[in-house]
């Protein structure tokens, strides 16, 4: 079955171009029709500017249960990781499902349409493993879909609380215990039509040096995505050239993960040797501004590491915010703040991260693109809210990253099908209550 849809204007890469027509087949763009003035009879009409869908390339789903939560008072990472285990330990699959169904939906009306979810909360309080042993994993797919987005699900090795050490009592429901049981359960998830199925390495204090290369080894083997944390904090750094006498960028070096199928999430704390070694392997980096300032993590140096050869894409990971938009211009603004300079990204560069890139970051390749054989997944903002109207549409991607919002947000669609409808959710009726009961069922 075909599906016409007509673009008042679309992002076609490099520019924006009026009167567009889609062809849509079997999910995927079968056809792209320009200098389409009016809308072909029976087309399906989307006014605004139509980008790529956006690629949220960095998730922890039940963080989202922290939004508002965490602002009294003052502290660090660390003492904000002591409320996340809290939050974790009320994890059940069925409230990790009504929970994640309601953040994807979330994320669906902010405009992506596909997910990295960075996953480890695998087994039972105190670590018992559930009958399914991929239950929460299972339970995470299945909110995907329902929530009407790709996911792929970055199944993570967690098994040390730090260099040497053996988890926390929080931690317990994160670890299989070795590597090798992690890559056993993993091997159970399947790839589907919606699903992708990666691997992720916590970070280098959570998996043992010498278990690094068996995560790296399942993930090649399998040709998936690998994520992993890295230099997020100086303190992880500073432990790992204690024990290590090498920093977390030369220890992942050394035991085979860096390459261009890895991605480093934050990549804050960097020497200029991490940098060469992550851009000279291609090692992806995802940027996460709105976390990394909510967290008072800090700035890390993008320019030089795209400069250096990393291709960025960008993440909501604690879901602070979910606004791909904004992650895109924070990684800007927040440059020119380090800098005292303007200009380091074009928007259309800045689109680039949060689409075609962040889709490649998370094995989906044949996605964030409007041209004939990517898959069918678009995006489109309106150019007549309070934030986006008066610039003339061939402005339109400056317009959509430096002042549209989650809340311009007026269509979406995924593999043809249309998940947000004039600013609605079509699968999720009021996604507000949704986040509401699922965040009350975790306090109970």
């Amino acid at each position: 079955m075909q599906v016409t849809y007509w673009l008042e204007h679309a992002w076609l890469g490099a520019h924006v171009e009026p009167g567009v027509a889609l062809d849509v087949r079997d999910g995927s763009i079968a056809a792209v029709r320009t200098g389409v003035d009016a809308p072909p009879p029976g087309a399906v009409v989307l006014r605004g500017l139509t980008v790529p869908g956006l690629a949220n390339a960095h998730s922890h789903a039940f963080h989202r249960a922290l939004r508002g939560t965490v602002q009294l008072g003052s502290g660090t990472f660390w003492t904000w990781r002591e409320v996340m285990y809290q939050v974790a330990s009320g994890l059940t699959p069925q409230t990790y499902f009504t929970l994640a169904r309601a953040v994807y939906a979330e994320m669906a009306l902010a405009g992506i349409t596909a997910v990295g979810e960075f996953h480890y909360v695998h087994h039972a309080p105190g670590g018992t493993p559930y009958a399914d042993r991929n239950a929460m994993g299972e339970a995470l797919i299945a909110a995907a879909a329902e929530a009407g987005i790709r996911i792929t699900l970055l199944d993570t090795a967690y098994l040390s609380s730090g260099f040497g050490e053996p988890p926390n009592r929080h931690q317990l429901r994160f670890s299989d215990g070795t590597a090798d049981a992690w890559a056993e359960r993993a091997d159970a998830l399947k790839d589907g039509e919606h699903v992708r199925i990666g691997a992720a390495i916590h970070s280098v204090r959570a998996v043992p040096a010498q278990q690094l290369s068996t995560v790296a080894s399942w993930a090649s083997a399998r040709n998936a995505p690998l994520h992993v944390h890295l230099s997020e904090q100086t303190a992880e750094n500073d432990a790992c050239l204690a024990a290590h006498g090498v920093t977390p960028a030369r220890l992942l070096a050394d035991h085979g993960v860096l390459g261009p199928r890895t991605t480093g999430v934050h990549n804050t704390h960097l020497t200029d040797e991490d940098i060469a070694l992550l851009g000279g392997t291609a090692t992806g980096t995802c940027m996460c501004p709105t976390t990394e300032r909510d967290l008072a993590d800090g700035i890390g140096p993008a320019p030089a590491l795209q400069a250096a050869g990393s291709p960025l894409s960008l993440g909501s990971d604690s879901h602070a915010v979910i606004d791909l938009f904004e992650e895109a211009r924070a990684m800007e603004l927040n440059e020119r703040l380090r800098s005292r300079t303007r200009g380091h990204w074009t928007a259309a560069a800045l689109l680039r991260a949060a689409t075609a890139d962040g889709h490649a970051a998370l094995g989906w390749p044949d996605a964030g693109r409007l041209e004939q054989g990517a898959l069918a997944d678009f995006t489109t903002v309106t150019l007549d809210s309070v934030r986006t109207a008066g610039p003339v549409p061939r402005l339109g991607a400056e317009t959509a990253v430096f002042a549209a919002g989650a809340a311009d947000v007026r269509d979406v669609v995924v593999g043809g099908r249309r998940v947000v409808r004039d600013g609605s959710h079509v699968l999720v009726p009021d996604v507000g209550s949704a986040l509401t009961e699922a965040v009350a069922a975790l306090r109970r």
